[in-house]
């Protein structure tokens, strides 16, 4: 199938970069999918939105936006008017008035959820033990090892941002709720994606499946691209 001049623009979530999505990359463009990942700052959700934008200006045509757990609140503010559909992957997605943190907090936390808690600078890390146990418990070793050396910390202020009115609200979504998730509770992903009205697609994947089962959210990915191609 032709996809015309739609793009995919995969957005990252905390402790994670945009390697996070190069497999998903490589099958989009196999498909001849123009695929790019945007880099976030993770300094604030007004910094990391406006990041966004600055890749979106670059692009020619309409756009899927893909997010990736914190991702879902930056791809929900944007207001681009090249943005055609939303593919929420395990991630989180405030209404207006809500932040970040609200949602993510929301339902009851995975025993073996990582405490978070930032450092004298007002950043977040994550753990490198927390990697294998809840990030992405069905990656590889060596995937476990370039997650951990490539992560990224996420500043409180990202999270305790109120939003706006979220895109999701004027733009067909899908939602890929990953039923294995032990950073985000699946409960709290349904409670999500209902209340988006979105296209739910639900998977035994860990939270990371961008890396763990790149097949199973490339095919979401290109089903919300088929919708506006």
């Amino acid at each position: 199938m032709s996809f015309g001049k739609v793009s995919a623009v995969l957005v990252h979530g905390a402790w994670a970069d945009g390697s996070s999505w190069s497999k998903v990359i490589e099958r989009l463009q196999e498909q001849g999918i123009n695929a790019v990942a945007a880099p976030l700052p993770l300094t604030s959700l007004s910094d990391d939105v406006a990041a966004l934008d600055r890749v979106l200006e670059r692009i020619e045509g309409p756009v899927v936006l893909a997010g990736h757990a914190y991702a879902g609140g930056v791809i929900g503010a944007t207001r681009s008017e090249q943005v055609a559909a939303l593919v929420y992957v395990a991630a989180l997605a405030p209404d207006e008035g809500e932040t970040v943190g609200e949602v993510f907090y929301r339902g009851e936390a995975h025993p073996q959820a990582p405490q978070l808690a930032p450092d004298g600078h007002g950043f977040i890390w994550l753990p490198q033990e927390a990697f294998g146990r809840a990030f992405a418990q069905e990656a590889t070793s060596q995937e476990l090892a370039v997650l951990a050396a490539v992560q990224r910390p996420i500043a409180v202020a990202c999270i305790g941002e109120a939003v706006g009115r979220p895109l999701w609200k004027d733009r067909p979504s899908w939602y890929l709720v990953a039923e294995q998730d032990r950073m985000i509770n699946p409960v709290t992903q349904h409670f999500m994606a209902d209340r988006m009205k979105a296209h739910v697609r639900s998977h035994p994947v860990d939270h990371t499946p961008l890396v763990t089962a790149p097949d199973v959210v490339t095919q979401v990915i290109v089903e919300a691209l088929q919708s506006v191609a």
